[in-house]
């Protein structure tokens, strides 16, 4: 099964309602339970739950962390991009996956943008790692950056609002 089925799995449970989904296959086994019927714990903004897969015999068995409580697609679907406000002007620029949220390549390397720059629909505006993978998010709107929304080398959410952007 791959992560995307994965990811989801997880987000038909999250978005249904459903306490337990089971799959089983010839090589493996992924149960997806929620609502109490987990080991979660609290952290931060999220709930983390467990899910267990069950291998055949002599497959090692692995448990994932993964977050049902604001569940995302992996790669790098296009970020929602929507009005803070009908009366504003401006737009939010949100992140399209459960991550660690970076504003440059590297440590020693000047961000991707700062307040005041203009971007248009194709440019790198930050970096979402997700399960050890750095994802370039593309900005998808002209504009100019208003404001940086999430602070660098820290965990975001789903649909958490990153840029402030204004079109005009």
């Amino acid at each position: 099964m791959k992560i995307q089925e994965i990811h989801d799995l997880i987000k038909l449970v999250s978005k249904t309602g459903v306490t337990e989904v089971e799959i089983e296959q010839k090589d493996f086994k992924i149960t997806v339970k929620s609502e109490g019927k987990t080991k979660t714990t609290k952290s931060g903004e999220g709930e983390t739950t467990i899910i267990q897969s069950h291998m055949p015999m002599g497959m090692p068995q692995m448990q994932m962390p993964m977050q049902v409580a604001a569940a995302a697609p992996a790669a790098t679907p296009p970020k929602v991009v929507e009005k803070v406000e009908e009366s504003s002007k401006y737009v939010t620029i949100k992140s399209p996956m459960i991550g660690t949220f970076y504003r440059s390549s590297g440590p020693d390397k000047p961000p991707y943008l700062n307040v005041g720059d203009a971007i248009k629909p194709g440019d790198v505006i930050c970096i979402v790692e997700a399960m050890k993978l750095f994802n370039e998010i593309e900005a998808e709107i002209s504009g100019t950056i208003i404001k940086v929304l999430a602070d660098d080398a820290s965990p975001v959410e789903y649909d958490q609002p990153l840029f402030l952007v204004d079109p005009s």
